[in-house]
């Protein structure tokens, strides 16, 4: 007896989600097949991006804290590691959902080489103007503390995103050998 209302119920939410897709396809829109992609968490280019986001968002919220614009040159730290945080976010949500299968036509592999190598170049310009605009900051101060771990993270960022580029470069190379 259960099973019979089981049965049922179970036909009904399919005929339910049958109806529902077609309504949806016959208005002219789909519904979304997106797939969560968990061994891209665990692979290379995944634990690369985790690190880029973490550094990233810690240097620009340390040195965001602090009064950088009395320094000029921290814009640019400030520049550099909330677009490529923001880039880098959106990339790893393409990535994590599989939306990147979606489109063949862009060169996902030299995209990553391009996108992680400016990165890298970009995050050490950061660190090193990082490092400099301590002499501008009073020791034992907060902001001084804030960036002085602010370098540390960029450094790290700067790390990750050459890793990543080496990831992306190697994928690339094998690829073009099967070739």
């Amino acid at each position: 007896m259960e099973n019979d209302s089981e049965s049922r119920i179970d036909s009904s939410s399919t005929t339910d989600r049958t109806s529902k897709s077609s309504n949806i396809e016959s208005l002219g829109l789909s519904h979304s097949k997106l797939a969560y992609d968990g061994n891209f968490i665990r692979s290379a280019s995944g634990v690369f991006m985790a690190g880029e986001i973490v550094f990233g968002l810690l240097v620009w919220t340390l040195i965001g804290g602090t009064e950088y614009l009395h320094v000029l040159p921290l814009g640019w730290v400030m520049f550099v590691s909330v677009f490529y945080w923001v880039l880098t976010v959106i990339l790893f949500l393409l990535y994590l959902t599989m939306a990147h299968t979606r489109v063949p036509q862009i060169p996902w592999n030299i995209l990553g080489i391009c996108f992680n190598g400016s990165a890298s170049v970009l995050y050490l310009t950061a660190a090193v103007i990082c490092a400099v605009s301590l002499n501008v900051a009073i020791r034992g101060r907060y902001y001084f503390i804030s960036w002085v771990a602010s370098t540390i993270f960029a450094s790290l960022a700067m790390v990750c995103y050459a890793g990543n580029t080496t990831v992306y470069f190697k994928t690339w190379r094998s690829k073009c050998e099967d070739i």
